[in-house]
């Protein structure tokens, strides 16, 4: 049962204070309540308190649904309600102290029983309102403010979440591109390579060449030192004429043939500087490609500076990512210091109205004249349950007697029945003795 911690109330308060609410009533409707009577009057009460009704409720019940993805949401869409519905009627029954407050209130109401579920909630109404309005204005106005906070960090969130896909739709559409300059990166790097390898080879050519050319080149010089030698020698010979004919002419035969020698070897020259002078073109050109080389190899580079810094900031995004992550949890925390706080300003509603209790001691000698009229009731009840004990042991005695009586009759009836069967059946021997001398027939019926 309800504690008693609140005055009963009469009929004619509940009706002029729901009348004052804004939901009339009527003394047959308190006397014969039914289920929708019941309901609808509850949540007149509880949106006294709350601000919720019928209509409020449909929303969080179309969620739920929708959360459980149930094939016949109508099967239980009145049962969810109905559910809902009982919940916080009770939650408003238990602040009230009616704390046995079950379905049955709601489906199978009682009118002493609705009567005094009435006058609890009544009671519990009008003390809020007379000394908790101001403090329960203060939490409704904080509590909207944290509402609309986790609203907007809820939207937030979304908005981050929204832009990581997107970063990260870019980084999955730019995935091929980024493969594709890798390997690319990788083939013109392996060309690189073999391309140094090549230069370095062709300039040590070059290298083997230059001094080879310069060593011809020196001895180019020498010969041409020796020539002029030689024709300085053959003009001093020519000015001196020998009389020697035979030596002389010997003489300049082994000139002619040391000049055809040099001229010769200086033809052979020639021909290895023509050669040199070829090696050193094709060098040049190499040295071209070689250049070309270096441009492809800057513009390696530049790509390679451009995966980096696009690398680089992919890694910027995800320590973004990170950083929103944290936020999010952080969110997260916030949200359940908030719900932490919320259940730290029931907890101080629920002192403020173990606090309003106890100055309550004014009404209680009200209650305590209720009381003794109660228990007054109490011993009046005791005396009529002692009258009913002796009726009920009146009638039990008379039953038993009663009963004795029926044994009796019962008993008397059998040996009656007894004794008519016997007179008769002594009967039918006699009539049918008193026939057989007689001579007569009798048929028995």
């Amino acid at each position: 049962m309800a504690k008693a911690i609140f005055p009963r109330m009469e009929m004619s308060e509940i009706i002029s204070t729901l009348s004052g609410w804004g939901f009339p009533v009527s003394q047959p409707q308190l006397m014969h309540p039914t289920p929708d009577f019941v309901e609808n009057v509850y949540f007149a009460c509880l949106q006294q308190v709350t601000e919720l009704n019928q209509e409020s409720l449909k929303e969080p019940v179309q969620s739920a649904l929708d959360a459980a993805q149930l094939e016949d949401r109508d099967l239980y869409t009145n049962a969810l309600a109905s559910n809902f519905m009982l919940y916080h009627i009770t939650r408003l029954a238990r602040a009230a102290r009616v704390d046995d407050f079950n379905a049955k209130d709601l489906h199978h109401p009682e009118r002493d029983r609705t009567l005094l579920i009435l006058s609890a909630f009544i009671n519990f109404i009008k003390f809020t309102e007379q000394f908790c309005e101001t403090f329960v204005k203060e939490l409704r106005d904080r509590s909207a403010k944290l509402l609309i906070e986790r609203d907007q960090l809820l939207q937030e969130v979304e908005d981050v979440e929204g832009a990581i896909e997107e970063l990260q739709a870019k980084i999955r559409e730019d995935e091929p591109r980024r493969v594709q300059l890798k390997e690319e990166n990788d083939a013109l790097r392996n060309r690189l390579f073999e391309t140094k390898g090549l230069q370095v080879a062709a300039l040590e050519e070059v290298e083997k060449l230059k001094a080879e050319k310069n060593n011809l080149i020196k001895r180019r010089e020498v010969l041409n030192g020796e020539i002029e030698s030689l024709s300085e020698a053959i003009s001093r010979t020519n000015s001196r004429i020998v009389q020697s004919p035979e030596r002389i002419r010997k003489t300049i035969t082994t000139m002619s043939h040391t000049t055809m020698e040099d001229k010769r070897t200086v033809a052979l020259n020639e021909a290895k500087a023509r050669d040199l002078q070829t090696k050193v073109s094709a060098l040049l050109s190499i040295e071209k490609d070689i250049r070309g080389c270096v441009e492809q190899l800057q513009t390696i580079e530049r790509e390679v500076r451009s995966l980096q810094l696009s690398q680089k900031q992919l890694a910027e995004v995800k320590d973004h990512l990170d950083d929103k992550k944290i936020e999010r949890n952080e969110l997260r925390m916030k949200q359940e210091r908030v719900q932490k706080q919320l259940a730290n300003a029931q907890e101080k509603l629920e002192r403020a109205q173990k606090h309003a209790e106890d100055k309550k001691h004014a009404s209680q000698r009200t209650i305590e004249r209720l009381q003794r009229e109660y228990d007054e009731m109490v011993l009046e009840r005791k005396d009529n349950d002692k009258q009913v004990e002796e009726l009920r042991a009146e009638a039990n005695a008379v039953e038993e007697k009663m009963g004795e009586h029926l044994r009796a009759s019962e008993l008397e009836l059998t040996e009656l029945l007894a004794e008519y069967w016997k007179l008769r059946h002594e009967t039918d021997v006699f009539m049918e003795t008193l026939a057989n001398k007689l001579n007569m027939r009798v048929t028995t019926e």
